[in-house]
């Protein structure tokens, strides 16, 4: 778990966020109402200056989708997003592009991400071409010092991305996230396509940066394992929504909504004394082009009740910082005399 002190001062707010896709009418068979994935359906957190913050989930999710909203790749439906306490949800072209130097990206394919055309040199040289950074003269340099912060030899400028390995292919990807001097980074499965001991390279090089330039970071991962390493908070997300939400330590340990009981007993164990009984899950997730009412996890979780079916919970507190949404937490009267609360 990440043990750094985290600046009190906070850098990003995400206000009921949704993002909706339409979809034609011609997919779904004929005529009729359109219809919306609903891919982000309300998702409000904040991140503070030099912290982590880890989005996981099932593969789609919403996670990968939330983080380009946030860049602005892609144009939320609804919501507000601010960055140091200014609202950017529709900053215009020539804000954004200001904007972009504070926010970067690592994606997840480190090879799909660089130009196959460009050496290692013209990528890293090229944002700082754009944004007229430094005197031109000395860009050189300034790559050759992108190039030594991740570990990388200077004769790698003159290669193309084909030549390295996918370990060096991602610090090249970081090394170009790195260029403008963001505050924050949205790592998209930085690790996921890499060897294990690689992995380990990696993230211990992001942890490194992070305590040198007080970077923030919104981790998207489906590694638990990563999760816990990198971490200072968890939101867990299931079918566009958060579900549950707190310190890193805290949700291994008191885990409270069944959606990330199952997540986290689904960790493989290499002691077989160890291993956890998973939670079982009924069938796959739901469609987010016609998610269900109520609860959306309540067609697979195994303590669904009559008014999960029917209304959507709220937040309720655990213990500081930590939150879930699921109606086993209401501890009110009228809770406890329903039966809702399991003994």
């Amino acid at each position: 778990m990440n043990t750094r002190a985290v600046n009190s001062e906070m850098l990003l707010e995400v206000l009921d966020l949704r993002k909706h896709f339409p979809v034609a009418r011609r997919l779904l068979g004929g005529a009729g109402s359109r219809k919306m994935v609903r891919a982000v359906d309300g998702v409000s957190f904040s991140l503070r200056r030099g912290e982590t913050l880890a989005l996981v989930g099932e593969s789609g999710c919403g996670k990968s989708t939330l983080g380009r909203c946030i860049l602005r790749l892609l144009e939320p439906t609804q919501g507000e997003i601010r960055f140091r306490g200014e609202d950017i949800t529709h900053a215009p072209a020539g804000r954004l592009r200001e904007l972009r130097r504070r926010i970067q990206i690592i994606f997840q394919d480190p090879y799909a991400s660089l130009n196959p055309r460009m050496t290692i040199g013209q990528i890293l040289r090229e944002p700082l071409d754009i944004y007229n950074e430094g005197p031109s003269a000395q860009r050189s340099r300034m790559v050759t010092d992108l190039l030594s912060r991740v570990g990388l030899a200077p004769r790698y400028s003159h290669t193309y991305p084909h030549q390295l390995s996918g370990g060096q292919r991602q610090r090249v990807g970081i090394a170009a996230a790195l260029a403008l001097e963001p505050e924050l980074i949205v790592a998209d499965e930085p690790v996921s396509a890499l060897d294990l001991s690689v992995q380990a390279q990696i993230l211990n090089l992001l942890a490194r940066l992070q305590q040198e330039y007080g970077l923030s970071f919104l981790l998207i991962s489906h590694d638990l394992g990563v999760v816990r390493h990198f971490s200072d908070r968890v939101a867990v997300m299931y079918l566009g929504r958060i579900v549950e939400m707190a310190p890193t330590e805290e949700l291994f340990v008191n885990p409270r909504h069944p959606y990330t009981q199952a997540l986290l007993a689904s960790i493989p164990q290499p002691d077989p004394r160890l291993r956890a009984d998973p939670l079982p899950l009924a069938g796959e997730p739901p469609s987010p082009l016609d998610p269900p009412a109520g609860c959306h996890f309540h067609p697979r979780c195994p303590h669904a009740m009559p008014r999960c079916r029917e209304h959507s919970p709220p937040h309720y507190d655990v213990a500081a910082g930590h939150y879930a949404s699921c109606f086993l937490l209401d501890q009110t009267p009228a809770a406890a005399a329903a039966g809702g609360i399991p003994g």
